[in-house]
């Protein structure tokens, strides 16, 4: 890990998870130094799961994070200032199998003690070990309209829990 973060407690963060994820957006980050790739995402949550604590992620199959996220352990969600809301507009409509993400937004890639990608532009980044993945169903849905508004190709999103186990936080920033 690079300096100008610092490790935090995870139950000691206060943002709103609603602003944080749905507002803000994240980055959904897998791979290593060698491959990886980000996608901008605002569906997801966190929480306390078979007594750890939890992010969920939602992934389309059709990204290239999907394949990612799928083929390894981990995976990151990193928040941004403000400022870089460009470079997620465009890791959330460019493909990483198309372009490098991190040279085209100006993202600096910086690497966890687990070897995990996140970013030094980063205020807040969340590494995640994979606990459990599925993929929502048709049959499975109560509102059916939601996959009416939703899913009109068919092409459900695959959900990964990942237990948190770091939460890193950029230095100089104030308690979240």
């Amino acid at each position: 890990m690079t300096g100008g973060f610092r490790h935090i407690n995870v139950r000691d963060i206060t943002d709103n998870s609603f602003e944080a994820i749905g507002k803000d957006w994240m980055l959904v980050t897998a791979g290593n130094s060698d491959k990886f790739n980000m996608m901008t995402a605002n569906w997801g949550t966190f929480g306390i799961l078979w007594h750890r604590p939890v992010a969920i992620c939602f992934i389309r199959p059709q990204r290239y994070t999907f394949e990612l996220v799928e083929n390894n352990e981990y995976f990151t969600l990193c928040f941004l200032e403000e400022q870089y809301r460009e470079a997620l507009n465009l890791c959330g409509s460019l493909s990483g199998r198309n372009i490098d993400k991190a040279k085209a937004t100006g993202l600096t890639p910086l690497e966890t003690t687990h070897g995990n990608i996140y970013f030094e532009e980063c205020k807040l980044v969340f590494e995640c070990h994979k606990l459990y993945s599925d993929k929502l169903e048709a049959e499975h849905f109560i509102q059916k309209e939601i996959i009416d508004e939703v899913y009109t190709k068919g092409d459900f999103h695959k959900f990964f829990i990942g237990e948190i186990v770091s939460c890193l936080q950029k230095t100089g920033l104030q308690k979240s």
